[in-house]
């Protein structure tokens, strides 16, 4: 019998799962779109009952469309947006709130105050990350400090935290397990990057009680099986999670020390593969698990930038300047260039190298004669200018720059940005022929967790280049972008 993996890529604006052979041909691939819920500015959350409804059905649907019976299914991979955080009810499997997503902001007088009070070495320390909003633990304890008697039930054992990995595993094994894995564990603030487990110093430190977290795991391996799921039988293995960033990195690919990868999606996520120690940054950037597989630990440097198709979709949505997304390479490309207009993507902070949550968007230099087509460019070339930042602190901690980057995601589809990404690393940038990465990687992941591929040679034979882009504008005028750009976001 053919054995398939499905891959559930759940993300910030929709879920998509994807069905592959086992010569990781895409057998069929579907979207369903998540609302998004803005109850205040600055705060972001999701429904969960909305992001397991999503994933339900895109399980159905992709597997209508692929034509696989579910007993054909030798196992499910799960990728997800990482820092998103759930309380639920373990009784009940009820959530007690909407979950607060990874870009939001509220929690960042809790991180000045923990700052104020000394605690940011000990974390970056102990964990590779800074005090900052965008991670999942002053999350955990704004729910309980604003959930009424939510903390008393949490330290009773009665509530459960998780991820969305940890959320959909319990989902799909019909609340069976409650377990994450270590790439997403590494990015609460709470786990010890050297022993791989929860920090019970963290843990008071930032007021979590140690009830509510989940068992840590590898990153390919069988975590649980499928019960009460429509559409699916029962004792499907659940055997590969990793966060969506850290699949993305597997799925291109990156397997060596010094390989990169930058992700295009609703932000912008550049990991270097660092190897199997940690590299401590000095340069504002994040140290994260990459994944164990194996018993192998390898780990990566991170740098992130909160806002990079999300601005497009603020060009479509909020001001109206284009009706898809899709049209914004041909209204930047009908300019020569964006006319000195600069546009800073810090619609919810800055995050790496510069971790200003306080800063906002930005639009400099506009005339009379500025049109929609320069802020159009001056878009995309801001989002290519936060991952110059990224480049230039990543090579800063490496020791060297980077000889290639490998690009995914949505937006690496439109050749414009990617040549200014380009001209303005002064690098190649290589994009593969499949540029699901992220469900590739998740996928690969549960494969090797139950046999279907014996090792990662195997994703190298089927990772493929489609086209690379190398640097073409003169330094000089690279020089004059940094200059306007830098001068730009010392003002956001």
């Amino acid at each position: 019998m053919d054995r398939y993996v499905i891959a559930i890529d759940q993300g910030t604006t929709g879920t998509t799962v994807i069905v592959l052979d086992a010569a990781l041909g895409v057998r069929a691939k579907v979207n369903h779109e998540l609302p998004q819920h803005y109850p205040r500015p600055g705060w972001v959350e999701h429904d969960p009952d909305q992001i397991w409804a999503s994933v339900e059905k895109a399980l159905v649907d992709a597997l209508g469309k692929a034509g696989v019976r579910g007993e054909q299914v030798a196992g499910i991979g799960i990728t997800n947006q990482r820092e998103t955080t759930v309380l639920w009810e373990r009784a009940t499997g009820r959530p007690v709130h909407r979950a607060i997503v990874w870009q939001d902001r509220r929690t960042a007088d809790h991180c000045a105050r923990l700052k104020a009070a000394g605690a940011e070495a000990e974390v970056r320390r102990k964990t590779g990350l800074v005090l900052d909003p965008y991670f999942s633990g002053t999350k955990i304890a704004w729910l309980l400090d604003h959930v009424e008697g939510l903390r008393a039930r949490a330290e009773r054992g009665d509530i459960a935290f998780g991820t969305i990995d940890t959320y959909l595993v319990h989902r799909l094994s019909g609340g069976a397990v409650h377990v994450t894995d270590v790439s997403n564990a590494s990015r609460t603030l709470l786990l010890s990057l050297e022993t791989l487990a929860w920090d019970e110093a963290l843990c008071r430190t930032l007021d979590v009680p140690r009830a509510v977290l989940p068992a840590v795991r590898g990153n390919a391996e069988v975590y649980a099986k499928t019960r009460g799921v429509r559409g699916l039988p029962d004792g499907i293995p659940i055997s590969g999670m990793a966060g969506d960033q850290q699949a993305a990195l597997f799925g291109q690919a990156c397997f060596e020390q010094g390989e990169a990868k930058c992700t295009y999606g609703t932000g912008a996520f550049m990991l270097l593969n660092t190897g199997s120690r940690p590299v401590a940054s000095t340069a504002g950037l994040l140290t994260t698990v990459a994944w164990r597989v194996g018993g192998e630990v390898r780990y990566a440097l991170e740098g992130s930038a909160f806002i990079a198709g999300a601005m497009v979709q603020w060009l479509r949505d909020g001001l109206g300047i284009i009706g898809s997304a899709g049209e914004i390479e041909a209204l930047a490309a009908s300019v020569p260039d964006s006319g000195g207009v600069v546009a800073v993507p810090a619609l919810a902070g800055l995050g790496a190298p510069h971790w200003r949550p306080e800063a906002r968007g930005l639009i400099t230099g506009l005339t009379r004669g500025s049109t929609r087509a320069h802020l159009a460019r001056a878009v995309l070339e801001g989002v290519a200018l936060q991952i110059r930042d990224l480049a230039d602190a990543m090579a800063a901690d490496a020791g060297r720059p980077l000889a290639e980057l490998r690009v995914d995601g949505g937006a690496s589809q439109n050749g414009l940005l990617m040549q200014f990404q380009a001209d303005v690393l002064r690098t190649p940038i290589v994009r593969p022929a499949f540029v699901e990465t992220t469900a590739l990687g998740a996928a690969f992941l549960a494969g090797l967790g139950v046999g279907v591929w014996s090792s990662t040679d195997e994703v190298r034979r089927v990772w493929r280049e489609e086209r690379r882009f190398t640097p073409s504008l003169p330094a000089a005028e690279v020089e004059a972008h940094l200059r306007r750009w830098h001068a730009a976001v010392d003002r956001a």
